[in-house]
């Protein structure tokens, strides 16, 4: 077990070799850059993934992200059981995040959506009886759970942008003309910090796990922007954004439903499930297309599909430990 001064002096000597700075300043530039810890929150999820194949007693091979010529395989490892016959084949799993604005999408700082939402997706809430009225018990858990969405929070938001197309000089004063009148005396940023401060207070209560799956059109022989569902035989994705701690779910894309615009390829999104919190506890809910468990995804797949070694392509630069440390 490595020191606290261990692994900070071995992260200085990284980071002063690397990036030809300091320590303090590759904190500051790595704070104000969302995109980088966009990068850096990837690779920590990789990682993570792969210790925890391995100690389920998986060989796991990273696969290389940019090859000369064309890529025959788009996912992040190889795994494989650990002690098969080399004749078996390798599964290919591609690690993902989740869509980090979920509840801005789909505008659930307003009581009308979030109960239309829930209500759509009540199959993936386990405090749902379905031999019930499902609205009834929708609206029940909103007035004990969210009661400001009753209260302060009761007039609907419209973003920014929408205030600024709609007519100055509508014809009728309905509501929606008087809420943006309202807004309209608001600035982008008050408007913003208002939508900010809902989402905040139903986040306290509840999460929405989504997928974001996006993909180039240049390769794969993909038609659209998003994977073939044929890239990759499981799919896992880190909650970490909306869970107290870094926690997979899986898949195995064959059982997913497929894209209205094409076939042979996924959606973009797929809404998982959610963490509510309850009574202080975050508890996962989750579609039934969706497994915590690997073990149970692993077992759907099949050997028919899995991928020949003479046609991986695995990484191979990263330094064993021992030769990192003679580096620096």
């Amino acid at each position: 077990m490595r020191t606290l001064n261990d692994i900070i002096g071995r992260l200085t000597t990284f980071v002063s070799r690397v990036f030809k700075t300091s320590l303090d300043v590759f904190y500051e530039a790595l704070r104000h850059s969302p995109n980088a810890q966009g990068y850096v929150a990837g690779s920590i999820s990789e990682l993570l993934l792969k210790k925890h194949l391995e100690s389920l007693g998986f060989e796991v091979l990273r696969i290389r992200e940019k090859w000369e010529g064309q890529k025959a395989h788009h996912g992040d490892f190889y795994i494989r059981k650990r002690g098969a016959e080399q004749s078996q084949g390798w599964f290919v799993v591609e690690v993902k995040g989740l869509k980090s604005n979920s509840e801005k999408w789909h505008k659930l700082y307003n009581y009308d959506n979030l109960l239309r939402f829930l209500i759509n997706h009540s199959s993936l809430i386990q405090w749902i009886d379905s031999n019930k009225n499902v609205e009834e018990q929708t609206k029940r858990w909103i007035e004990r759970e969210l009661p400001d969405f009753l209260g302060k929070y009761q007039h609907t938001l419209y973003e920014p942008e929408e205030v600024a197309k709609y007519s100055p000089n509508p014809k009728k004063l309905t509501k929606k003309a008087q809420t943006m009148q309202r807004l309209r005396s608001l600035t982008r940023d008050e408007i913003n910090a208002q939508i900010e401060e809902r989402i905040r207070y139903l986040n306290s209560k509840i999460r929405v796990l989504e997928t974001h799956l996006v993909a180039g059109t240049g390769a794969a022989n993909r038609k659209i922007a998003t994977p073939r569902r044929d890239e990759f035989h499981v799919l896992a994705v880190d909650i970490f954004l909306k869970y107290q701690g870094h926690e997979f779910l899986f898949a195995n894309p064959s059982n997913l439903e497929s894209s209205s615009d094409d076939e042979e390829h996924l959606q973009q999104n797929y809404v998982i499930g959610f963490v509510f919190v309850i009574e202080g506890q975050e508890q996962i809910h989750v579609s039934e297309d969706w497994e915590q468990d690997f073990l149970n995804i692993y077992e759907t797949l099949s050997e028919e599909t899995a991928v020949s070694k003479d046609t991986m392509q695995v990484d191979n630069r990263y330094l064993g430990e021992e030769e990192e440390d003679a580096l620096s």
